[in-house]
C-alpha cells in the first residue's frame, strides 16, 4: 500500500514560493495516485473561499486554482477550524469539498500507520 501524505501548507500570498509548494507536492501526490489531505492553515485558508486561488500568481508555476483542482479532484482539502475563525469563513462559504477540522482531526491523520506529513 502507498504511504499517504498529509501536507499542512501555512503560507499564502505573504509567502508565496512556500504556499505554491505545498499544493504542487500534493497535487502531484494525487496524480501519482497517493492518498493526500492537503490541511489549509494561516494565510492559505483564504484558497478555501471560491475565486481565491485564481487571484494568485506566481511566476513559472501551475496555476494554484489548477493544483487546488486536482488534490480536490483526488484528496481531501481541509480548512483549519480555528483559521477559519479568525478570517470569519463558515462552512457555507468554502468551496465544495472543503471541509472544516480542528486540531484533533490533523493529529489523527498524522499519526495514523504509513502517513507522512509535511508542512510548509
Amino acid at each position: 500500500m502507498a504511504r499517504a501524505l498529509v501536507i499542512k501548507a501555512t503560507a499564502g500570498a505573504d509567502g508565496p514560493e512556500r504556499c505554491n509548494q505545498a499544493f504542487t507536492v500534493a497535487a502531484a501526490a494525487v496524480a501519482a495516485g497517493l492518498p493526500v489531505s492537503l490541511w489549509l492553515t494561516g494565510e492559505s485558508a483564504w484558497f478555501a473561499l471560491p475565486g481565491r486561488a485564481a487571484e494568485f500568481k506566481l511566476p513559472h508555476a501551475t496555476p494554484l486554482e489548477d493544483l487546488l483542482a486536482t488534490v480536490l479532484s483526488g484528496g481531501r482539502v481541509t480548512l483549519c477550524t480555528q483559521c477559519a475563525a479568525r478570517r470569519e469563513i463558515g462552512p457555507d462559504d468554502v468551496i465544495p469539498g472543503v471541509r472544516i477540522a480542528g486540531a484533533p482531526t490533523f493529529v489523527e491523520e498524522i499519526t495514523s500507520e504509513g502517513v507522512q506529513a509535511l508542512v510548509y
